[in-house]
């Protein structure tokens, strides 16, 4: 059902009433300005990126209590859109794709038991405080690339719940002056990308506790392509990470400057 020209006018909430074991659905590659109404009971994936869904309603998806995966990306949503409990029941939900929509703010009441939430090229500015707080058991992937995020879109609380279930944390591409608050926190955190961003210093405490001796769980950190003088990072600042290769600090944008000179 990809690409056929769909519409919210051309489809009755009565087509998939006959769909009894229906598991996937792709409604991808059409011209939807919501998420249809009527969807079957039994799927377990939804994707419906590609079209022009502008918003979630609430109860839309009251009926779809078997969702795991959804995917929502390449549309034209904004987080007041989306209903407060529009998905916030869906307790088998573990990946939800958001990603190249226009949000500003990551949304608020997300499933609380997704493991997956892709939210790459929006217009993020914010992660409000507690705004993972309800989720059970917590994310553990949260993917942030190519977003409007500053410094002070990183509250020191904008990660709490999530402090023993991330694994990767994708923040490349944004507009980050400092190491963002709360990742000192994050004890499961074994992938951090923050390349591309402005960053020009990697202080104490900042991504390694130098106040405990045991190792962190990194294995993967990106800093490359800052503003970053290697020669100025304290020597303990990323003495948590096991072997000096998981942390990539080269190129950074000064050694072009110094190249061309």
């Amino acid at each position: 059902m990809e690409g056929n020209g769909f519409h919210d006018g051309n489809v009755n909430p009565l087509t998939f009433k006959p769909l009894k074991k229906l598991i996937y659905l792709r409604l991808n590659r059409n011209q939807f300005r919501a998420i249809p109404s009527g969807l079957p009971a039994t799927i377990q994936e939804l994707h419906l990126d590609n079209n022009r869904i502008e918003v979630v309603s609430e109860g839309i998806l009251n009926k779809t209590l078997n969702l795991s995966t959804i995917v929502l990306s390449n549309n034209r949503l904004q987080e007041d859109r989306i209903a407060p409990r529009a998905w916030i029941h869906l307790m088998n939900v573990e990946s939800l794709d958001l990603s190249n929509n226009r949000l500003v703010h990551v949304p608020s009441f997300l499933p609380r038991g997704i493991k997956q939430l892709i939210l790459h090229h929006n217009q993020i500015e914010l992660i409000p405080g507690y705004v993972f707080a309800h989720m059970k058991p917590g994310l553990e992937f949260l993917h942030l690339s190519h977003n409007h995020l500053r410094d002070d879109g990183v509250h020191a609380v904008s990660f709490f719940g999530l402090y023993k279930s991330l694994n990767e944390l994708l923040l490349d591409n944004n507009y980050f002056q400092s190491i963002p608050r709360g990742i000192l926190n994050l004890k499961s955190l074994q992938v951090l990308r923050l390349s591309f961003n402005k960053i020009r210093y990697v202080p104490l405490n900042s991504i390694c506790d130098t106040r405990i001796s045991e190792d962190s769980n990194l294995v993967s950190v990106h800093l490359e392509h800052n503003f970053i003088n290697r020669r100025y990072i304290p020597p303990t600042a990323l003495s948590c990470i096991k072997t000096y290769y998981s942390v990539i600090l080269r190129p950074q944008h000064d050694e072009y400057e110094d190249e061309e000179y």
